[in-house]
């Protein structure tokens, strides 16, 4: 079949995971917050979306599967820099689709997923236009997102190894910009999250390719066959590495340059594959089966996460808890004829979305599970419940 026929029904398929996704999650309280928070350009392209699809749940998660797309599309062009086959790099294509933060980052309301797609178009256009269009493109990154700031910081080590002081100062020059727009902290005393940081990128990755990627990484610098990716993508992580320390970091904020530099792990584990004998190869083949097992794993269970309640003794352990409830919390209260309750902060601004509104005159309270009081809404996922709460009308007391 044609590579290209290949590659777009990969595609296809990681859409329509997507867009099945998106019928199944809840808007989240921080996505919530990046709606009705203060201005970004991240809440303003999907107040557009919203605009055009309506207040819905794909509205919402349009603009985040457009950056996906257009990042696989990206990634697979620039692998060609890297992955000399065709075939190696559709498989290539088939993992990075299938990697959790991408996954996440792709149907998720944050700045990751818009990051990842401009680190991705700077390592396009940086060998295809001049440098001075990359300068002013660079200027736009500093006034987007505080999530470029670390590619200014990347390209700063960089510009000091070729020796190009001109650029150096520019790129601390952008770093400033973007730090005055939007702080970077790096404050606090230390406090142990060094292992947290592992922990979250080995699941962002998923640990076999994470520890992969970064060996991969080091050893790169042994043989000195370093580049700006290189640069970019070690820079955020030995900074993420060190400010965790001391304070816990915006994880997300850094994910995305170990994520860009997935095609530099992909072409030494090639290398090293084809320069063994047959008989020396099945370590290889162990990394490779075991770490696409894994990642189908994960899409599965994402996929199917609702059954997981099931096996779940606490429903707030569940993974993608924070996801669920508010969409299904709205549908049960507008058929009890609600249309306003008064409730937690967190949970009040994610029915909002949903068109509940705060009003004093209906107190919506979460169940807890000493609670005797019998609830009157309750939310359950394939028959078992996950939420209970008690709402009560003030009016009637």
């Amino acid at each position: 079949m044609n590579p290209r026929i290949i590659f777009f029904l990969i595609l296809g398929i990681d859409v329509l995971i997507l867009l099945f996704q998106t019928q199944q999650l809840s808007i989240s309280v921080n996505e919530a917050q990046i709606l009705y928070g203060d201005w970004s350009v991240l809440q303003f392209l999907v107040k557009v979306s919203l605009s055009i699809f309506g207040t819905n749940d794909f509205g919402l998660r349009f603009v985040m599967i457009l950056f996906h797309i257009l990042s696989v599309i990206l990634m697979f062009e620039l692998s060609k820099e890297y992955i000399k086959s065709e075939r190696n790099r559709l498989w290539f294509i088939l993992i990075f689709t299938l990697l959790p933060g991408v996954v996440s980052s792709a149907i998720i309301v944050n700045s990751a997923g818009m990051v990842i797609f401009g680190l991705l178009l700077y390592l396009y256009l940086q060998k295809r236009v001049s440098q001075y269009s990359m300068d002013i493109i660079l200027l736009g990154y500093a006034c987007i997102d505080i999530g470029f700031a670390y590619l200014f910081l990347g390209l700063s080590v960089y510009r000091i190894s070729t020796r190009e002081y001109g650029h150096f100062v520019y790129m601390l020059l952008l770093y400033m910009i973007t730090s005055f727009l939007y702080g970077v902290d790096a404050g606090g005393y230390p406090t142990g999250h060094f292992l947290d940081t592992i922990g979250v990128y080995s699941a962002i990755f998923s640990p076999i390719i994470f520890i992969y990627l970064v060996y991969a990484l080091y050893r790169v610098y042994l043989v000195k066959n370093v580049n700006l990716l290189w640069y970019v993508a070690v820079t955020s992580l030995l900074l993420s590495l060190a400010l965790s320390l001391r304070q816990r970091i915006p994880v997300a904020h850094f994910a995305p340059y170990l994520i860009i530099a997935m095609p530099i792990a992909a072409k030494l584990f090639i290398h090293s594959y084809r320069v063994r004998l047959k008989r020396y190869r099945t370590g290889y083949r162990l990394i490779f089966i075991s770490s696409l097992f894994l990642l189908m794993v994960n899409t599965l269970a994402v996929l199917f996460n609702k059954t997981l309640y099931h096996y779940i003794d606490n429903p707030h352990k569940h993974f993608a808890y924070k996801m669920d409830i508010a969409k299904s919390l709205s549908l049960k209260l507008k058929k009890m004829g609600i249309k306003c309750v008064a409730t937690d902060n967190d949970m009040q601004l994610r029915l909002r979305f949903y068109e509940i509104d705060r009003c004093e005159q209906n107190i919506l309270q979460e169940k807890s599970n000493k609670a005797k009081d019998k609830a009157n809404v309750t939310v359950r996922y394939n028959n078992k419940t996950i939420y209970e709460a008690t709402v009560t009308n003030i009016n009637n007391i």
